[in-house]
């Protein structure tokens, strides 16, 4: 009996660390208190993996579907730390008669942005981000400009970021932001990513630049997802200089993080962005300069 719940619980150490190892988000329910006769006593786990497996058990039956029920809201929804209290004969209908105390609670690595490009906006905003939780990996070919002086802390990899964008997978603990020098870079690294699955991708452009970079992607075939597009990137904080810039950039990152409703720049609400999707409206046509 007690080889069996050590085996479980060991089984649910194991797929998290999988989990955190893979950058991606899960849920963990662990039983923290009982009474009187339980399916399942204190320490007892649930893992509901990313791909929605589960892993371990809290007892089964309509208790377990219960904190079922949470791990989906808290890894799907982003919803916060809970904790489930229940009769399970006078809340549940089960016979066992006791009383279960489950924490359930969403589990996630650290988050990585990864920065395409390090230029001079690059350099704060990777500063600026790694204060706040992020993990950070530099791209750029330019080995003059992507160093351990100018990025301290950072990953570093300098190399073709479309290459890059090729061979390193993405999901749901990725933040990418394209801020390279150069256009054909920004559409090349936009598709990439649009590819993938990482939570955010933003793009360091004007609103003209955001709508002609979408709809090149889209004419070669590209899908573009809006919910995860950012661009113009940033919060309208009038933001002018690099360092506030980065501030723009990172406090919108926070906001969504954190799911705040904020002033974002981004232009995905604009109806003539659905109309480029749409492939009716080309980017030199008069209406589609914007600001």
């Amino acid at each position: 009996m007690v080889y069996g719940f050590v085996k479980r619980v060991r089984d649910v150490v194991e797929a998290l660390l999988e989990v955190l190892a893979g950058r991606e988000r899960g849920a963990l329910a662990t039983v923290v208190k009982t009474s009187g006769s339980t399916p399942q006593k204190a320490g007892a786990r649930l893992l509901l993996r990313p791909d929605g497996r589960c892993v371990g058990t809290v007892g089964g039956g309509a208790i377990e579907q219960v904190v079922l029920d949470a791990l989906h809201e808290v890894r799907l929804d982003g919803g916060e730390a809970q904790l489930i209290a229940r009769d399970l004969s006078y809340d549940l209908g089960m016979c066992c008669g006791g009383r279960m105390e489950v924490f359930v609670e969403p589990i996630e690595s650290t988050p990585r942005l990864v920065l395409v490009g390090a230029g001079h906006v690059a350099r704060p905003t990777a500063a600026l981000a790694r204060t706040v939780g992020f993990d950070v990996t530099v791209v750029d070919d330019r080995d003059e400009l992507n160093t351990e002086a100018r990025f301290p802390g950072c990953t570093l990899e300098v190399e073709d970021p479309s290459s890059f964008l090729r061979r390193t997978p993405l999901g749901a603990m990725d933040w990418v932001l394209i801020v390279t020098h150069d256009h054909a870079l920004d559409e090349r690294a936009l598709g990439l990513s649009m590819q993938q699955a990482p939570r955010y991708v933003g793009l360091v452009a004007s609103r003209r630049k955001a709508f002609q970079l979408v709809q090149r992607v889209a004419a070669k075939g590209g899908a573009v997802d809006l919910d995860r597009l950012y661009a113009p990137v940033g919060l309208d904080l009038g933001a002018v200089t690099p360092e506030e810039l980065a501030v723009s950039i990172v406090g919108e990152l926070v906001a969504i993080r954190r799911g705040k409703d904020v002033p974002h720049l981004r232009a995905v609400d604009d109806p003539r962005l659905s109309r480029i999707l749409d492939g009716g409206l080309a980017t030199n046509d008069h209406d589609a300069e914007g600001p």
